[in-house]
C-alpha cells in the first residue's frame, strides 16, 4: 500500500433562489469587496468545501463595516439572505454548523437587524409550511435554532407560541398519517422518525428556550399548545403500536411538561409519586392536568407506560443535593419499587434492556441525593436494606443475561451500590473493608463458581473500592484461580480485565507501602509467577488467550517484567524445548518477544535477537514441532507497532527460512495466522519503502543516528525487491501440479496479499515490488491451471488474483485458442461434476472481465456499445461481455431443458444442468445490476431467463417431492427390474401428506404390467436405466446421479431467482423505462419459491432453496411498492390457515420434520424489520403455541406436529436473537405435554424442540460434561427469568412423583419424568439463593425425593443432581440427616433397592455441594460433617448384609468412605473395584433382608451394578 490521501469530505453547496440571487447582482460592487459581493461569489461556488472558505469571511468583513458605525440596506438585505440560506441547508450539512459557528462571532452593532431577519425567514416558514412530509424540514432548523446558535435561540424566543403550535400541530398530523398507513413499513419508518425528532425538539424547547417558568395565565395561546402536546405525549406513551424509542421519549416529555407547568413545585414529587402507585385522587389535582394524562392517571397503565414514566422522574427531575426535600426522598423510593415490580412482569428483551438502565439511573439519582441527604433515607439505602437486597438479587440473577448491554448495566448497579453503601458509613468513619456488609458480600461472591461472568465483574468492582490486599488475604492464590479459568473463551474477556484490575491496584499499594524497589519482587511471584506457570505447562487454549488477552495488560503495566520474564524463560528454554504437543519454555519465551515487540516494548527484532535471545534460537523456533510456537516466532519477525519500522537483513533471510518448510501446514487456524502475519510485514515492507524513496529523494547529509540510515536507502530498497522477488518464487514453486491443497491455499493466499500491498502504482507514487513483473506465461499458465483443482477455495483464490493483475497483463493473441478456451468452459459447465460447473463460472467470469471473448460472439449482441466516457469504458464493456455469455448460456440451457423433458434420465447422464444456471448466476453476480447501460436488451433475456427456470424446476420437481427421493431409479434394468421402475415411477407422488394419517393405504397387487400404457402415463422419464453418455458409451444412470442432477439443479434455480430478486432493480410499473423486474414477476418468483419450499422433500434442495427466498424477502420488507410488501404477510396468513386447517387435500409434507415448512415461516418472520414492533412474530408464535399445545381432537395430530416443529426452527434461528426469548416458556410447557402424546410423530417432534429449548436456555454445549456449569444456571436466575415455568414445572413435578413406583409393585414410567429431571438438574445453588429468591425452591424437593426412587438408574441419578439447588446450603446437613432417617433398620423386613439407591445418590450429590461451597477446615463445616457421620453409623448394615445388592453395598461403602475423611475425597482411599461379571441385572423388585430369591442369586447382574456404582461414585 502506498501513502493514502486522506479522504476528502463531500459538502452538500448552498444555493439560493432566483430571487435572492438576483438581489445579489444588484447589491454587489464593482470592486467586489462588499458582503453581497462575497455571498455571489460563494453562491455561485459548485463546490462545498470551497464555499466554507467564503462563509468564514462574512464576520471579518461584518466587523470592518462595524467601524463606520451603520447598517446600510445593503448589509440588512444580505442578513435576510443569510437567513434565508441557513434554514434552507439540511441539518448535518457542514456548512449549516459553519454558518451558524460564524454568526455566533458577529457584532453586536447588527444584532438587533440579524433576530429580525431570522426571526422573519422562521416565521415564514412555519406559515406557509403545510405538507405534512416537509414537517420534518422545518422541526429540523428549530432544532439547530437552538443547538449553539444565539441568533436561532433568539428567533425561537420570539416566536415560542408560533413554534409550539407548530409542533402540536405537525405532531398530529404525522401520527395520524402514521395510523392510516398501518403495515407500510417504510414510509411508517419514515413517519416515526418524524414523531421521534418533533418529541425530542419540544424538550429540547422547554430546557432550552428561557421564560417557561412564568406560565401562569392558563387561558394563554402557549398555555393551550402546551397543554395539547403534554396530551400528545401522554397519548404516545401509552400508544404501544408505537416504536419503544418514541414511548421513552414521550415518558420524558410527560415529567419535564408537568415539571414546567404544575406550581407549587413543591408537590411535584407527591404528584408523580401518586402517577407511579397508580393511586391519583382526581379531586386534588388540577382540571388541567386531568384532562391532559387522563390516560396516566387510572389504573390500568401499561408496563411500558410505567416504565418509562419512572425513566422520565430519573432524568429529568432534579435530584442533586436533595433540592427536593423529604418529598424527593419519598418519590425516590417508590420509583424503585415500582421498577421491582415490573422486574418480576417484563420479559420483552427491549424492555428489559430499558429497565437495566433506568435501574441503573436511579442508582445514580440515589447517590446524588445520599450526598446530602436525611438519616432516614441512609438507613432505607444502606448494605443491609430491603431496596440493596432487591437490587443485589437483580444483579445476581441478571449478570449472565444473553445480552451483552444488560449485562454492563449490572455492573454499573453493583458498582453504584458499594458507592451507595459508602456513603451511608461516611458520618461513622468506619473502614469499608471492614465492613459487615462488604466483608460477607466479598465472602459470597469468593464462594461462588468462577465460571460465573457476573462474578469477575463485581469482584473488579470490589477491588477497586476496597482494593486487593484484603482479597488476597481472603483468597491467596486468586491470581492462579482466575488463570486456570482463561482456558475457556467465553470467560477470558472477563477474567483478563479482573486481573487487570487487580495488578494495577496491587502495584499502586506496594509502590505507596515500600521504600525501596524490593517491592516489584513481591509483584512478580503475585502475579508474573502463574503466567509463567501457564505459558509453560498449562494447556493449549489457557496459553493462547492467556498471551492474547493477559500477557499484553501485564507488560504496558509493567514494562521491566519483560526482562524478569525472559531471564527465567532462557534458563529454562534448553532443558524444555517443547514437542509436538507442548510449547515449553522455548514457546512461552517466543510469545513474550512477540507480545512485547508487538506492543512497542521493544525496538526491532534484531534488538530483541542481540539483548535478550540469540538467531539460532529464533529458527528454532520457526521450525518447532509445536504450530503454536512457529507462529509466535513469526509474529516476532512480522509484527511491529511501527508500521514503517525497516525491515531488516536478518528478518528477512529468517522469512525465508520459514517460508521454506511451513507452506503445508494441515491446521486452517495455522494457515490463516501465517498468512495475515506475512500481510503485516509486506505492509511494513511497502510503508517502509516509501520512507526510504523519501530519504534517497532528500539525500541529507545530516541525518541522524538511527535504523534507518545504517546504510543507504537505495541499498535498503533493492533488498526489498530482492527479497519479494524471491518470496514470489518460492510460491510459484510451491504450486507444482500435484501440490496439496493446504500448500496452494497458502501460496495463493499470500500472492494474493502481495498483489493487494503492492498495487499497480499511479501517478507519481512509488512501489518497490510489482507482482507482475515477476509472472511469465509458465506462471500465468500455473494460476489457471489452480482453477480446475477440486476445493472452489482454491479457485476463488486464483480467481482473485488473476483480477489483480493488471488488464495490459493477459493478451490473448491466438483467435484459435481463445475459442478453445471458451469452449472449454462451456464443456464444463455440462460436466457431470459438479465442481467443474465452478471452474466454468471462474473462467467465464475471468474472460468477460478481462475483455478475452472469441470475436464469434458478438452476434449475440444485437445493439452496438453504448458510448461512453474512459471512466465508464470499462463497466460498459463488462455489460456487454456478460450479457453475450449470459445469451450464449441461456441458448444451451433452454435446448437441455427441452432434451430433459424428453429424457430426465439422459439430462442425468450427459448433461446436467444446473452447471449452465450455476454460471449464469455466477456471472450475474460479479455485475453491478443497478446501473445498466443495455436495459432493453437485458429485459427480454430476464423474461427468458425466469421462463427456463420454471421449466427446469417442472422437469426435477417430481423427484425432489416425491415421499422418497433417494432411491427412485433401481440398478437393475433387465424386463422384471424395468417393470418395478415403473412401478416405483407411478408412486413418487407423496405420500406423506395430511391424509396420510387419516386413513390406512392399502397398495393393490400388479401381477403383470403393460409397459407401454405406464410408459405413456410417464412420459418424462425413460423405461431404461442403461443411457448413452456424450461420446455415445452406454453407462448405468444410478438413483444417485439422478437425484444429484435433480436437486442441484433446484439448487441453483433457487440461488439464481433469489439473486434476480436482489440485484436486478424494479420497475414499478410495466410501462417504467428503468428496472428489469416487473412487479408480477417478483409475484410470479414469491409463488414459485411457495410451491418449492411447501412440497419439497429433499433437505438438500429446500435448504438451498430457503437462501434464495430469504433474499427475496428482504427485498420485499424493503420494497416501496405497498402490494410487494404485503406479499409476506399474505404468504404466511396462508400458509398458516393451510396447516390449521389439516386438509386431507393439502399437500403439505407431514413427515421428515415437516420439509421446507419451517424453512418457509422462517424466512417470512426473520426478514421482517427488527426496528419495528414485530407483529408477524407475535401473532405467529400465539397461534403455533395454540396448535401445539394439549388438544383432545384426533384431527389436530398433524397440525401439531407442524406447529412443534416450526417452533423448533424459529427458536433456532440466531436472527431473531432474544426477540424469541418471551415465548420460552411457552414453547417449553408445549414440548414437555407433548412427550405425553400417544402419537409417535408428536412426541419425536416434541423431543427435538425441547432439546433446542435446553439449547436456547443454556446456551451451546461449550465442554464434554453434558452437566458441565457452563451450560447451567442458577435455579434463581432460571425462575427469574421464566416465571412461568415455576407453577408449570411444580404441577408436572407433582403428577410424576406419583407415578413413580405404585404400591402395587408394578413399574408407571411418566413419560415426562426424564425432560423435568432434565431441566431442573441444569440449575445450580447459589450462595446468593435464600435470601435473594422471590420465588421458594422447597415445593420442588419432596417431589424430586420421590423420583430419585424410580426403577430407571439413569432417573435415579438425575433426580439426585435436581435436588442440589433446590436445597438452601445452610439447609443441606438437615437434609442429608432426613434423608439418611428414611432409609431402612436392621429389623426392618421389606424394602426396596431403588429407594436406598436413590436416597443414597441424593445425599451423595448434596454433601458434594455442599463441601464445595464452605470453607473445609472451618468450625461449622467440621461439626455438621460429625453429625452426618453419627447419623450414618446406624445404617452400616447396609453395606454389611449378606443379602444386599451389589449396587447398594457398593454405593454405602463409598458414602461412607465419603464422610470419614473431612477433605472428603471421593473415593474410598485403596478401594478397587471388584471382578465384573457380564450378565445384565434389574434392580426394580422387592426384596428382604437375607433373601435368597433368584434375583440375588452370586454372580447376576453385578456388571452393570458395579459400573452404576463405579461411574457415580468415584472422580
Amino acid at each position: 500500500m502506498g501513502v493514502k490521501k486522506k479522504k476528502e469530505t463531500q459538502v452538500t453547496s448552498l444555493t439560493v433562489c432566483h430571487q435572492d440571487l438576483e438581489t445579489l447582482r444588484s447589491l454587489a460592487d464593482v470592486e467586489g469587496k462588499n458582503l453581497a459581493s462575497l455571498l455571489l461569489h460563494c453562491v455561485q461556488l459548485t463546490d462545498g468545501v470551497s464555499q466554507i472558505h467564503y462563509v468564514k469571511q462574512i464576520v471579518p468583513l461584518l466587523e470592518k463595516a462595524n467601524r463606520n458605525g451603520k447598517c446600510d440596506p445593503t448589509i440588512r438585505s444580505c442578513l435576510d439572505i443569510l437567513a434565508g440560506i441557513y434554514l434552507s441547508l439540511k441539518l448535518k450539512n457542514p456548512l449549516k454548523k459553519v454558518l451558524a459557528s460564524s454568526l455566533n462571532d458577529l457584532p453586536e452593532f447588527f444584532l438587533t437587524e440579524a433576530t429580525q431577519s431570522f426571526t422573519s425567514r422562521l416565521q415564514e416558514e412555519l406559515n406557509t409550511t403545510t405538507d405534512l412530509y416537509s414537517y420534518r424540514k422545518v422541526i429540523d432548523n428549530i432544532s439547530s435554532c437552538m443547538e449553539n446558535f444565539d441568533l436561532g435561540r433568539s428567533s425561537v424566543n420570539n416566536l415560542l407560541e408560533n413554534v409550539l403550535h407548530y409542533l402540536q400541530k405537525s405532531l398530529i398530523e404525522i401520527s395520524e398519517e402514521n395510523r392510516k398507513l398501518a403495515g407500510n413499513h417504510i414510509i411508517q419508518t419514515q413517519l416515526m422518525n418524524d414523531l421521534l425528532v418533533g418529541i425530542r425538539v419540544s424538550v429540547m424547547l422547554i430546557q432550552k428556550v428561557q421564560g417557561f417558568q412564568r406560565l401562569h395565565l392558563k387561558s394563554s395561546p402557549t398555555w393551550q399548545s402546551m397543554c395539547g402536546l403534554l396530551s400528545i405525549f401522554t397519548k404516545f406513551l401509552s400508544d404501544d403500536d408505537l416504536l419503544q424509542t418514541i414511548q421513552s421519549t414521550s415518558g420524558l416529555a410527560v415529567i419535564l411538561f408537568i415539571k414546567t407547568m404544575f406550581h407549587p413545585p413543591g408537590k411535584i414529587p407527591d404528584l408523580i409519586s401518586s402517577l407511579l402507585l397508580r393511586s391519583v385522587d382526581h379531586t386534588s389535582i388540577p382540571e388541567w392536568l386531568l384532562n391532559c394524562c387522563r390516560r396516566l392517571c387510572c389504573t390500568d397503565v401499561s408496563q411500558s407506560a410505567l416504565l418509562f414514566l419512572c425513566q422520565g422522574t430519573l432524568t429529568m427531575l432534579d435530584w442533586q443535593d436533595g433540592r427536593m426535600g423529604p418529598s424527593g426522598e419519598a418519590l425516590l423510593l417508590d420509583t424503585v419499587r415500582v421498577l421491582f415490580t415490573l422486574s418480576s412482569q417484563i420479559k420483552e428483551s427491549t424492555l428489559e434492556m430499558f429497565l437495566s438502565r433506568i435501574l441503573a439511573s436511579w442508582t445514580n439519582s440515589a447517590i446524588q441525593v445520599l450526598e446530602s441527604s436525611s438519616p432516614n433515607l441512609k438507613d432505607r439505602l444502606n448494605g443491609n436494606s430491603d431496596v440493596v437486597r432487591r437490587l443485589l438479587e437483580y444483579v445476581y440473577t441478571h449478570w449472565e443475561h444473553p445480552l451483552d448491554a444488560l449485562r454492563h448495566q449490572t455492573k454499573i448497579i453493583f458498582r453504584n451500590i458499594l458507592q451507595m453503601h459508602q456513603l451511608t458509613l461516611e458520618e461513622s468513619g468506619s473502614d469499608l473493608a471492614a465492613d459487615g456488609f462488604i466483608f460477607q458480600l466479598t465472602e459470597s461472591l469468593l464462594r461462588l463458581e468462577w465460571h460465573s461472568k457476573g462474578k469477575y465483574t463485581c469482584l473488579g468492582c470490589l477491588v477497586d473500592y476496597i482494593g486487593i490486599e484484603h482479597i488476597l488475604a481472603l483468597a491467596k492464590t486468586i491470581p492462579s484461580q482466575i488463570l486456570e479459568m482463561m482456558g475457556d473463551q467465553s470467560l477470558v474477556p472477563y477474567a483478563s480485565d479482573l486481573l487487570e484490575t487487580m495488578f494495577k491496584n496491587h502495584k499502586s499499594c506496594l509502590k505507596s507501602q515500600a521504600v525501596d524497589s524490593t517491592w516489584i519482587d513481591k509483584w512478580h511471584e503475585t502475579w508474573v509467577s502463574p503466567l509463567l506457570f501457564i505459558l509453560c505447562e498449562g494447556n493449549l487454549d489457557q496459553k493462547s488467550y492467556v498471551i492474547d488477552y493477559y500477557l499484553p495488560k501485564l507488560l504496558n503495566c509493567n514494562p521491566e517484567s519483560l526482562s524478569y520474564m525472559v531471564k527465567i524463560l532462557q534458563t529454562s528454554a534448553d532443558a524444555k524445548t517443547g514437542s509436538y504437543d507442548s510449547r515449553g519454555a522455548l514457546g512461552a519465551l517466543m510469545a513474550c518477544l512477540r507480545t512485547a515487540r508487538a506492543h512497542g516494548h521493544l525496538q526491532s527484532a534484531t534488538d530483541a535477537w542481540r539483548d535478550l535471545v540469540s538467531s539460532a534460537r529464533i529458527k528454532q523456533g520457526l521450525i518447532h514441532q509445536h504450530c503454536q510456537v512457529r507462529i509466535d516466532t513469526l509474529g516476532l519477525l512480522c509484527e511491529s507497532n511501527r508500521s514503517t519500522e525497516i525491515v531488516s537483513t536478518e528478518e528477512m533471510e529468517c522469512i525465508q527460512f520459514f517460508i521454506t518448510y511451513n507452506l503445508n501446514s494441515q491446521s486452517p487456524g495455522v494457515r490463516q495466522q501465517i498468512c495475515s502475519l506475512l500481510k503485516k510485514l509486506f505492509c511494513r515492507i511497502q510503508e517502509s519503502s516509501q520512507v526510504l524513496y523519501k530519504l534517497e529523494q532528500s539525500k541529507s547529509k545530516h541525518e541522524p543516528e538511527s535504523e534507518l540510515t545504517r546504510q543507504h536507502p537505495s541499498v535498503s530498497l533493492q533488498q526489498y525487491k530482492n527479497f519479494m522477488s524471491s518470496i514470489c518464487n518460492s510460491l510459484f514453486e510451491a504450486l507444482f501440479p500435484g501440490s496439496s491443497y493446504p500448500t496452494r491455499f497458502s501460496a495463493l493466499t499470500i500472492l494474493g496479499s502481495i498483489a493487494e500491498v503492492f498495487p499497480v502504482p499511479e501517478g507519481r507514487v512509488q512501489t518497490v515490488y510489482q507482482l507482475s513483473h515477476d509472472i511469465d506465461v509458465g506462471r500465468f499458465q500455473t494460476l489457471m491451471e489452480c482453477l480446475t483443482g477440486t476445493f472452489e477455495e482454491v479457485k476463488i483464490l486464483a480467481f482473485d488474483l488473476l483480477m489483480k493483475l493488471p488488464k495490459t497483463f493477459v493478451q490473448f493473441q491466438d483467435s484459435e485458442k481463445l475459442q478453445g478456451l471458451f469452449q472449454a468452459a462451456l464443456e464444463l459447465s455440462t460436466s457431470t461434476k459438479p465442481y467443474d460447473c465452478v471452474t466454468a463460472s471462474y473462467l467465464l467470469n475471468f474472460l468477460i472481465w478481462q475483455n478475452a471473448l472469441p470475436s464469434s460472439l458478438s452476434a449475440y449482441l444485437k445493439t452496438q456499445r453504448v458510448a461512453c466516457g474512459d471512466g465508464d469504458k470499462s463497466a460498459a464493456l463488462v455489460e456487454s461481455n456478460t450479457l453475450i455469455v449470459i445469451k450464449c448460456l441461456l441458448e444451451n440451457l433452454e435446448e437441455e431443458v427441452s432434451r430433459a423433458e424428453n429424457s430426465l434420465l439422459q439430462a442425468a447422464a450427459s448433461f446436467p444442468m444446473y452447471g449452465r444456471v450455476h454460471c449464469i448466476t455466477g456471472a450475474l453476480r460479479k455485475l453491478a445490476l443497478n446501473s445498466l447501460q443495455l436495459v432493453s436488451e437485458w429485459r427480454p433475456v430476464v423474461e427468458k431467463l425466469l421462463v427456463t427456470s420454471y421449466r427446469l424446476s417442472a422437469v426435477v420437481s417430481p423427484v425432489i417431492q416425491s415421499s422418497s427421493p433417494e432411491g427412485l431409479i433401481p440398478m437393475d434394468t433387465d424386463a422384471e427390474s424395468a417393470s418395478r421402475l415403473q412401478t416405483i415411477l407411478n408412486e413418487i407422488q407423496p405420500r406423506d401428506t395430511n391424509d396420510y394419517f387419516n386413513q390406512a393405504k392399502i397398495l393393490k397387487e400388479c401381477d403383470s404390467f403393460d409397459l407401454e400404457d405406464l410408459s405413456a402415463s410417464v412420459p418424462n422419464i425413460d423405461t431404461s436405466a442403461e443411457i448413452k453418455g456424450k461420446e455415445g458409451k452406454t453407462c448405468d444412470v444410478t438413483a444417485q446421479m439422478v437425484l444429484v442432477c435433480c436437486w442441484r439443479s433446484m439448487k441453483e434455480v433457487a440461488l439464481l431467482l433469489g439473486s434476480l430478486c436482489q440485484l436486478l432493480p424494479m420497475r414499478s410499473v410495466p410501462e417504467s423505462p428503468d428496472g428489469l423486474l416487473t412487479v408480477e414477476q417478483v409475484k410470479e418468483i414469491g409463488d414459485y419459491f411457495k410451491q418449492y419450499l411447501l412440497q419439497s422433500r429433499h433437505r438438500g434442495a429446500f435448504e438451498l432453496a430457503y437462501t434464495g427466498f430469504v433474499k427475496l424477502t428482504e427485498i420485499l420488507n424493503r420494497c416501496p411498492n405497498l402490494s410487494l410488501q404485503k406479499l409476506p404477510e399474505e404468504w404466511l396468513w396462508n400458509v398458516l390457515e393451510e396447516i390449521r386447517c389439516s386438509d386431507p387435500s393439502s399437500k403439505l409434507c407431514a413427515t421428515r420434520r415437516s420439509a421446507g415448512i419451517p424453512f418457509y415461516i422462517q424466512a417470512l418472520l426473520a426478514s421482517e424489520p427488527k426496528k419495528g414492533k414485530m407483529d408477524l412474530l407475535k401473532i405467529t408464535m400465539k397461534e403455533l403455541i395454540s396448535l401445539a399445545g394439549p388438544t383432545d381432537d384426533s384431527q389436530s395430530t398433524v397440525p401439531k406436529v407442524h406447529a412443534l416443529n416450526i417452533l423448533r426452527a424459529l427458536f433456532r434461528d440466531t436472527r431473531l436473537g432474544e426477540i424469541i426469548i418471551p415465548y420460552v416458556a411457552d414453547g417449553a410447557k408445549a414440548a414437555i405435554l407433548g412427550f405425553t402424546s400417544p402419537v409417535w410423530a408428536v412426541r419425536n417432534s416434541s423431543t427435538l424442540l425441547f432439546s433446542t429449548l435446553i439449547t436456547r436456555i443454556f446456551g451451546v454445549k461449550r465442554g464434554k460434561d453434558e452437566l458441565s456449569k457452563k451450560n447451567r444456571m442458577t435455579g434463581s436466575e432460571f425462575f427469574s427469568r421464566f416465571p412461568e415455568l415455576y407453577p408449570f414445572l411444580l404441577k408436572q413435578l407433582e403428577t410424576v412423583a406419583n407415578t413413580v413406583d405404585s404400591d402395587t409393585g408394578e413399574r408407571n414410567h411418566h413419560p415426562s419424568m426424564f425432560l423435568l429431571l432434565l431441566v431442573l438438574g441444569r440449575l445450580y445453588p447459589s450462595p446468593m439463593d435464600g435470601t435473594c429468591s422471590a420465588l421458594s425452591m422447597a415445593p420442588f424437593i419432596p417431589f424430586i425425593m420421590r423420583c430419585g426412587c424410580s426403577p430407571v438408574y439413569r432417573s435415579r441419578e438425575m433426580a439426585a443432581r435436581a435436588l442440589v439447588p433446590f436445597v438452601m446450603m445452610d439447609e443441606i446437613p438437615d437434609t442429608i440427616r432426613t434423608l439418611l432417617a428414611k432409609l431402612p433398620d436392621c429389623t426392618d423386613q421389606c424394602f426396596r433397592q431403588n429407594h436406598i439407591h436413590g436416597t443414597l445418590l441424593q445425599v451423595f450429590h448434596l454433601l458434594q455441594a455442599f463441601s464445595d461451597s464452605k470453607y473445609r477446615m472451618n468450625t461449622y463445616f467440621q461439626q455438621e460433617l460429625a453429625d452426618v457421620a453419627v447419623c450414618t453409623k446406624a445404617k452400616v448394615w447396609l453395606a454389611k448384609s449378606s443379602g444386599a445388592s451389589w449396587l447398594v453395598g457398593g454405593s454405602q461403602k463409598d458414602h461412607l468412605g465419603i464422610r470419614v475423611d473431612n477433605r472428603i475425597p471421593l473415593y474410598l482411599h485403596g478401594a478397587r473395584p471388584a471382578p465384573v461379571p457380564p450378565e445384565p441385572h434389574q434392580t426394580g423388585h422387592r426384596c428382604s433382608v437375607g433373601s435368597s430369591g433368584p434375583g440375588w442369586r452370586a454372580g447376576k447382574g453385578r456388571s452393570h451394578l458395579l459400573l452404576s456404582a463405579v461411574r457415580v461414585f468415584l472422580p
